[in-house]
């Protein structure tokens, strides 16, 4: 199943904090976000990527065209640096597909940008690419094909440190509560859809807005809600928080964790 990833975001709210590179190319440890997210979908079979590209996406290009994989993985150093033998590879087998999708365009217009490339995909996955999770995503993906809608996101809950403060009679404070404590839901920024949601999406549309919205009035949108760990990354702060994540225990990193140590079984079954 390919997985589209929307890569052209320039994120302003990093400015000043990080390198001026795209959004997706913002470091977490020695790897980027983006080298993260590919390795979650690549641990549950889904290797074949397509990259909508933006904001300098000549920087995402050079990255993986310069790839160095001693980076993240063990490798024996011999005859005096002439031959490195590397323990482990992080993407022989992956495809990656780059496409220009415009500096300016918004999410619906990069995956309309991106439809040839998913001619022949009864089903295709899609990334915010801003956001960390470790979502059981054959649980999403199973869930999603014994429906019949034509798309599912993921519903997470808000991990700002707000408050929500309800009012009470005559202007007065009748409750405060934090955001993550209340029974709001928001969208996680992982979809799975049916290779019809290009019927829905007309030039220059939001793909959260009109597209969405048309779903939903077919009763046609799945909600996949979860209490998985999911956090963006829009501010520094939000860097901040996956830093200090990658330095201990990182939740995202299933690769490495043994209850997701083999594919869903269904995905082998089905070859995907």
């Amino acid at each position: 199943m390919k997985v589209v990833l929307f890569c052209g975001g320039a994120g302003m709210r990093l400015r000043g904090y990080v390198d001026d590179v795209p959004k997706p190319m913002v470091q977490i440890g020695s790897r980027p976000i983006l080298w993260h997210l590919m390795k979650y979908y690549a641990h549950f079979g889904h290797k074949d990527f397509v990259i909508c590209l933006g904001y300098k996406g000549s920087v995402i290009k050079n990255y993986f065209l310069h790839y160095d994989e001693a980076v993240s993985n063990d490798f024996v150093w011999s005859q005096g640096g002439k031959r490195i033998d590397f323990v482990n590879r992080d993407m022989d087998d992956w495809t990656i597909t780059f496409v220009e999708t415009g500096i300016n365009s918004n999410i619906g217009e990069r995956l309309r940008a991106v439809q040839r490339h998913l001619r022949g995909e009864e089903f295709f996955l899609a990334n915010y690419a801003d956001g960390l999770s470790d979502l059981d995503l054959p649980m999403m993906i199973d869930e999603f094909k014994q429906s019949n809608a034509t798309g599912s996101l993921l519903l997470v809950q808000p991990t700002a440190s707000f408050d929500i403060v309800r009012m009470a009679a005559l202007g007065h404070v009748g409750q405060i509560s934090p955001l993550a404590k209340t029974d709001i839901w928001i969208n996680g920024g992982f979809f799975v859809f049916r290779n019809d949601i290009f019927d829905y999406i007309g030039p220059g549309e939001e793909l959260v807005r009109e597209p969405f919205q048309r779903l939903i009035e077919r009763n046609a949108l799945l909600a996949h809600r979860s209490g998985c760990f999911w956090q963006c990354m829009d501010t520094f702060k939000d860097k901040q928080c996956l830093e200090e994540l990658e330095q201990g225990q990182a939740p995202w990193r299933v690769w490495g964790r043994p209850e997701f140590a083999q594919p869903h079984a269904s995905l082998l079954s089905a070859g995907e």
